[in-house]
């Protein structure tokens, strides 16, 4: 949801997933964009409010956003969008959609977390710009440089310590935790190129961040 909702791409998104159902199973998690950016924005304008409570209009917003992708997959998905990956339905449908889970959790973390409770190796992490780099590219444009290839200690020192809820990141500082401690493997890439996204998941040559 860049100003409005991205229609096009979801029907796009339809596509690509109903392409490769037969293929794949999906773990889709969505994050709360600008609409959790924009919500808590105008509780902080309100009065001085606490992380946890951020949290929580951040984790309502990306079960909104979970709604909206869900009923757009239509039957390839599961009936109703989990909202813990501690207990995910039961489901012979192979399209699996939640949003966040507990304060204090990003998006990020719960995805590394589910990879590791369904015993999957890799993360695809998609987001609106084609690599992770070394500073914000929105900011510097003309300075901030690729990074096709970073390990975690690296990336740890990119992105800090410090968890702010609805901060521009590009993965969180728990996640990266328990991805290097479990061995997950994590690739960041575009998530508006569909196609790149494709080549991935079908062994061919992309473009995007791997983090190992």
């Amino acid at each position: 949801m860049p100003e409005q909702i991205n229609v096009k791409y979801l029907k796009k998104l339809r596509e690509f997933i109903l392409k490769n159902n037969s293929k794949f199973k999906f773990y889709l998690i969505t994050g709360g964009g600008r609409t959790c950016r924009q919500y808590q924005a105008a509780a902080k304008d309100c009065h001085r409010i606490g992380n946890s409570d951020l949290d929580r209009i951040g984790i309502a917003s990306t079960r909104l956003n979970a709604e909206l992708v869900r009923s757009v997959l239509g039957n390839m998905a599961v009936e109703e969008i989990f909202l813990s990956p501690e207990n995910l339905p039961k489901s012979k449908r192979n399209v699996f959609v939640g949003g966040g889970w507990m304060p204090g959790n990003s998006t990020d973390f719960i995805a590394v977390y589910l990879a590791m409770k369904i015993k999957a190796n890799t993360v695809i992490n998609l987001s609106n710009i084609d690599y992770i780099y070394d500073r914000d590219p929105h900011r510097d444009p003309g300075v901030a440089k690729p990074i096709k290839r970073i390990d975690w200690a690296g990336l740890r020192k990119l992105i800090g310590n410090k968890w702010v809820p609805g901060s521009h990141r590009p993965f969180d500082q728990r996640a990266c935790q328990l991805a290097e401690q479990k061995k997950i493997r994590v690739v960041f890439l575009n998530g508006s190129k569909l196609k790149n996204l494709d080549n991935f998941i079908n062994n061919r040559k992309f473009v995007g961040t791997d983090i190992v």
